[in-house]
């Protein structure tokens, strides 16, 4: 008999890498280089104007406060000597930035304004912060959805974000450069001055934002205008100055109730 020949090995299968995935929105967001806080002159401004609505606490205690997209609790920090009496609750989905804000907030926790919302009951928040991060999201309109229905009616919305059609801006668009503020690529800065990546997304005017918010079932109290911290320091008289006009000022402050 012959016998059977003896079957040859199976190839050792060759080890392979799985292509990395490309970095997302979160993935951006959850990078401790990222800035995270606000400019500490319109952080006050946008205090200022909160503090003037809510008045003082009342003896029966004070009002609740949203910080949503609370960063580094910064902006909240600030906030906090000019509310006396009233409770401020920190809010962000980067589980880094919390960490951050639990530093200086005696509450930050973890929410969404998508995805399955706010940890709040509709109509149980006195005023809201929204400090520089619309511009950051996909969806500003359920974002503001979302607002409004943990807002009680009447409650105060604190609005804050970088003006499309800031001074300066007009004057680079009209010799061909990209806008301040605006950014094509998550990765670098292109076709404008600056080296900071920050994932704006989305950006307004003072006319688009007041009809933006208008839309979604507020009534606009006041639009003001704040300084931009990273306009070069020979200019920032000028954008000061500017402020008096919010149309033309660097950033944008809204003042906001709910219907």
């Amino acid at each position: 008999m012959t016998p059977s020949p003896t079957p040859a090995p199976a190839p050792t299968p060759t080890p392979t890498t799985a292509p990395e995935r490309p970095a997302g929105l979160r993935d951006f967001y959850e990078n401790p280089a990222v800035p995270v806080a606000s400019g500490t002159p319109r952080s006050l401004r946008q205090a200022r104007l909160l503090a003037a609505a809510l008045g003082p606490a009342g003896p029966g205690g004070g009002r609740t406060i949203l910080d949503i997209g609370c960063g580094d609790g910064t902006a909240a920090a600030t906030a906090a000597p000019l509310l006396p009496g009233h409770r401020l609750v920190g809010v962000d989905w980067s589980q880094d930035a919390l960490a951050r804000a639990r530093t200086r907030l005696p509450y930050a926790i973890r929410g969404e304004l998508t995805d399955g919302g706010l940890p709040f009951r509709t109509a149980s928040v006195d005023a809201v912060l929204f400090s520089e991060v619309v511009e950051h999201l996909v969806d500003p309109d359920a974002a503001l959805d979302e607002i409004r229905r943990v807002l009680r009616p009447g409650g105060h919305l604190m609005l804050s974000t970088p003006n499309l059609a800031a001074w300066y801006n007009r004057g680079l668009l009209a010799v061909g450069v990209q806008p301040v503020f605006s950014e094509v690529s998550l990765r670098a800065i292109h076709g404008r001055p600056g080296r900071e990546v920050v994932g704006h997304l989305r950006l307004y005017t003072a006319r688009a934002l007041r009809e933006f918010v208008t839309a979604a079932g507020f009534d606009v109290v006041r639009l003001a205008g704040a300084p931009f911290h990273g306009v070069p320091r020979p200019l920032r008289p000028l954008d000061r100055l500017a402020c008096a006009r919010a149309s033309l000022a660097s950033i944008l402050l809204l003042h906001a109730r709910r219907t």
